[in-house]
């Protein structure tokens, strides 16, 4: 049997060990959503997983969701609200902090399109929801 994830980031080391494990998640533009009453943004994907190694030569992915609380504001840019069937991959999660506890956090998509949370505090949640399945392809970068 294969071990679900579920972990937390409330900080920029833990939100490092994130964004490698949700690198190269794809997604639909409808799949997301900001909640301002509850204070959240929320995704589902299909994670990559990094962790599980060449599993079979292509690798496995698995349905996860990714839930950053305490956001207060939320920015797309070059990123197609309306296009809700539109299939995104997340390349990163970064931060930068405000000094005060808070800060933004940024969701880095393929072909430059990115979401910016302003959040009071850096608390990003990661959950498996479901058992893998084979991938169709290991993700691979080309190096400059």
């Amino acid at each position: 049997m294969t071990a679900l994830l579920h972990l937390a980031a409330e900080d920029e080391d833990d939100l490092k060990t994130l964004s490698a494990l949700v690198q190269d998640s794809v997604l639909r533009v409808g799949d997301m959503a900001f909640l301002p009453k509850a204070r959240r943004f929320a995704l589902v994907l299909n994670r990559y997983r990094w962790e599980a190694g060449r599993s079979g030569g292509r690798g496995e992915r698995v349905r996860a969701g990714l839930r950053i609380e305490e956001v207060v504001a939320a920015k797309a840019q070059r990123i197609r609200q309306d296009a809700k069937d539109a299939v995104l991959s997340l390349l990163a999660l970064t931060f930068a902090p405000d000094g005060a506890g808070g800060g933004t956090l940024t969701l880095a998509f393929s072909g430059g399109g990115q979401i910016a949370l302003s959040v009071e505090a850096l608390e990003v949640h990661l959950d498996d929801m479901g058992g893998p399945w084979a991938a169709r392809a290991r993700p691979s970068h080309k190096l400059d």
